[in-house]
């Protein structure tokens, strides 16, 4: 799986970057046939963080973001997101069969 991270307004470190990779990658108990994934970590002017993810599995798009006090909290949340949203599209591929 191809994994990019970007920051906006800010410089991420690496330890942050590496963190919401490990996440993400963790996502692919859930999903079968991940082919890439986009994170993009914001900070704006009202001190919040905004952590966007957006996992492109093979015939479909699932995106989750979340906004919070601090990017690890923002990370977890939007992965529970995306792990919903995966067994629902895992639950209707297997109604489709």
């Amino acid at each position: 799986m191809n994994t990019s991270v970007t920051s906006r307004h800010f410089k991420a470190s690496e330890k942050l970057k590496t963190y919401a990779a490990n996440e993400v990658n963790g996502l692919s108990r859930f999903v079968d046939h991940i082919l890439d994934c986009d994170i993009v970590l914001s900070y704006d002017v009202r001190q919040n963080k905004t952590v966007e993810i957006s996992l492109h599995v093979k015939g479909d798009t699932l995106v989750a973001s979340d906004t919070s006090d601090n990017f690890y909290k923002s990370v977890d949340k939007a992965t529970e997101k995306l792990k919903k949203q995966s067994l629902k599209l895992k639950d209707r591929q297997q109604v489709k069969h």
